[in-house]
């Protein structure tokens, strides 16, 4: 294969390539649109229902609420597991132990 064919297989293979990046180009132009479209379509909804735009947000904070309330009482349970393997430790074991007669006293006021 001379050079002269060479090169012209090089350039055949690069407009190839030239043609499929221009028609992902068209794709992502489409898809940018389409999404443009749709948030578009978003803040007019919510601009023109209100109520609806209320109820979800109270919604996602009542779950985001809860969801924080269960995740840390878990943390904090197994942080005082954590901390019962401690109470065999001289010096930290007593601090560990103070701490848990405190919250025991607490819970029996309740």
């Amino acid at each position: 294969m001379s050079p002269t064919e060479r090169l012209l297989a090089q350039i055949d293979h690069l407009s190839k390539e030239i043609a499929e990046v221009r028609k992902l180009n068209e794709r992502m132009d489409k898809i940018a649109m389409f999404l443009e479209d749709i948030r578009l379509a978003d803040v007019i909804q919510n601009y023109t229902a209100p109520r609806k735009l209320l109820w979800t947000n109270f919604l996602a904070g009542l779950a985001r609420g809860l969801g924080l309330t269960i995740g840390t009482a878990i943390v904090l349970a197994l942080f005082g597991s954590l901390l019962s393997q401690f109470l065999s430790i001289p010096i930290i074991g007593d601090y560990i132990r103070q701490i848990i007669d405190y919250v025991e006293s607490y819970r029996q006021i309740k």
